[in-house]
């Protein structure tokens, strides 16, 4: 029941334009009773009293109630379906705010595909079942009750053969309403996985056509649409028996009604026109029965789809502001950090009391073999994830004391992987600061070295960039992003360090506009390419989680520890590549 009424409260913030679609739907159903009433009148005239002028006054009342029931119909089916538009578009959107909400470590865990597939897949299961189950409880309701208190007045014994109807048609939807359920559950999963698949190829189709793995893609995508198909045809079978076995039954107890009902008008027990009536009112009664049957089925399948959704409802963020959170005020950039672990998961520790502390306007190198916790030091800093032990401090202030919003305002992130939206060079440049002018946005991107290629576009500042950028080289995406960065002009600044893959230029020209940004910052370097953090005011050198060497390059090179190690050995690849571009 908690999973009913859950769904039904999305109804609440409506319930104005449900209640007067409800008195239309009353007016509908009311009209569908009293009609098998005037038939029974015009059968009889007809049949038994032969009078043509009351045959044409009841063909009028008919008429009219036909058009009566006609307004009534149209206005609640607008009402409803209009309403139920709108509560499927605030529940999408209810969704997507909450993901927003949610940290890192969900989207870590989950591919995008599977959250694609609920809110896609799932949402439009529940799409005909929000305002379709409550209206169609309610108008089945009125002409059942009312089918059978009207046939209960005319004939009980009719009556009491219909009724025998109810527990098995009951029966039967008990039986295959939890299977339905179940197989929906399932169906829903492995659309999912199809939707994963789907999502990865079309993000990954260069590396797919690149291997030459198309048919393996292909195969599967088949075998996962396939396995969905072997499900959904299960479903198939049980809806398909279940259907006909309720109208065979219906059907069965009609013919049964008009056996036993003409053997009495024979005796002259009723009239003509009393059993027309009877059995229209026994096929308004049977509809119901058959409704109800097929909306419990309808339940179940919705109830698996909406587990799903709530499933994401009701995970909460692991990082959230704290009750008495409070704005950062405008920093300075002394960040400290004081004794941090972390882990993803408890029996393997990814952080051992890290401690160092940064001065404002320093660049601090992050250096290390991979899996040394370099990226991970870098999302506790951003606050993606929080610590399980320590405190991180900016300006003397713990982090998780002050609100997310007013900590990630003063945060400025240049990714390794450029991340670009689908839109313009304009939208995403201004994508840091909504409200920027022209004017702000030209000086960010000739600040970006981003002016000169952009103007070279098409269409300038509103060239189309692709889905994540793909029309634009690496560098040029750099750019942008390095542009967009500018544009927010931060306190605090995370560079996961890009040049590596790119060409000379393009490297010469990144690394300008990056000294160009850190400029004044508190700047905390991811360095791949050690020869670029010479000027580094502090290296921190991490292995194995914990900090193993710290000291600006002089010091660290005469130390001829872990990063003099390191550095040797990437300064004889650079070597080695050299000569072999050279031969």
């Amino acid at each position: 029941m908690n999973k009913y009424k859950r769904l039904f409260k999305l109804l609440l913030p409506h319930k104005k334009a449900l209640i007067v679609g409800s008195v239309f739907l009353i007016g509908a159903s009311l009209t569908n009773l009293a009609i098998p009433l005037l038939i029974k009148d015009l059968v009889d005239v007809v049949m038994v009293k032969k009078n043509l002028e009351m045959l044409n006054n009841i063909a009028i009342n008919i008429g009219a109630l036909f058009f009566l029931q006609l307004l009534c119909s149209t206005a609640h089916n607008y009402l409803f379906d209009l309403t139920e538009k709108r509560i499927i578009t605030d529940f999408r959107t209810r969704i997507f705010k909450h993901l927003q909400t949610l940290s890192l470590n969900f989207f870590a865990k989950r591919r995008t595909g599977e959250i694609m597939s609920r809110m896609t897949n799932d949402v439009t299961t529940l799409e005909n079942l929000i305002t379709d189950i409550p209206a169609t409880a309610l108008q089945q309701s009125i002409r059942l009750f009312g089918g059978i208190i009207i046939i209960i007045y005319m004939n009980w014994k009719l009556t009491f053969m219909i009724l025998i109807l109810a527990p098995v048609m009951v029966l039967f939807a008990k039986i295959f309403g939890r299977r339905l359920k179940r197989l929906s559950t399932e169906i829903q999963d492995k659309l999912a996985t199809s939707t994963t698949i789907l999502e990865e190829n079309i993000s990954c189709v260069q590396v797919v056509k690149s291997f030459v793995r198309a048919p393996l893609e292909t195969e599967r995508f088949s075998s996962a649409v396939e396995d969905s198909f072997e499900s959904a045809k299960k479903r198939v079978i049980i809806s398909s028996f279940f259907g006909p076995t309720i109208g065979f039954i219906a059907f069965s107890t009609s013919l049964v009604l008009l056996w036993y009902g003409g053997r009495e008008v024979i005796t002259g027990g009723i009239s003509p026109g009393e059993l027309i009536a009877f059995i229209l009112y026994a096929t308004i009664i049977a509809g119901p029965m058959g409704s109800f049957a097929r909306m419990f089925t309808r339940v179940q399948e919705g109830i698996g789809a909406s587990q799903r959704i709530f499933d994401i409802l009701e995970t909460e963020p692991e990082v959230s502001d704290s009750v008495d959170a409070k704005p950062l005020p405008t920093i300075s950039g002394k960040v400290e950090f004081d004794q941090i672990r972390f882990h993803y998961r408890e029996d393997q520790e990814v952080l051992h009391g890290i401690s160092f502390s940064a001065e404002p306007g320093q660049v601090v190198a992050l250096v290390g073999p991979s899996g040394a916790g370099k990226s991970t030091l870098i999302h506790l800093l951003h606050r993606f994830y929080d610590p399980v032990a320590g405190e991180i401090r900016v300006d003397g202030i713990p982090i998780q004391d002050v609100s997310l919003n007013s900590y990630w305002s003063q945060i400025g992130l240049v990714p390794q992987e450029t991340i670009l939206f689908g839109g313009t060079i304009q939208e995403n440049i201004e994508y840091a600061r909504l409200n920027a002018t022209q004017d702000e946005i030209i000086s960010a991107a000739k600040a970006a070295n981003a002016h000169q290629f952009i103007m070279d576009c098409p269409d300038g500042y509103q060239t189309v960039v692709g889905e994540k950028g793909i029309r634009l080289s690496a560098g040029q995406r750099q750019r942008i992003a390095i542009a967009r960065t500018i544009l927010k002009d931060p306190r605090l600044l995370i560079l996961d360090e890009a040049t590596s893959a790119l060409d000379n230029e393009s490297e010469l020209l990144i690394q300008d506009a990056l000294e160009r940004l850190m400029q004044g910052r508190t700047s905390f370097v991811i360095a791949h390419r050690l020869s670029t953090i010479h000027n580094a005011d502090k290296i921190i050198v991490m292995d194995k989680g914990k900090i193993v060497e710290s000291g600006n390059h002089q010091e660290l090179m005469n130390e001829e520890g872990l990063y003099h190690r390191l550095y040797t050995l990437k300064s004889l690849q650079m070597v080695e590549s050299e000569k072999e571009l050279n031969i």
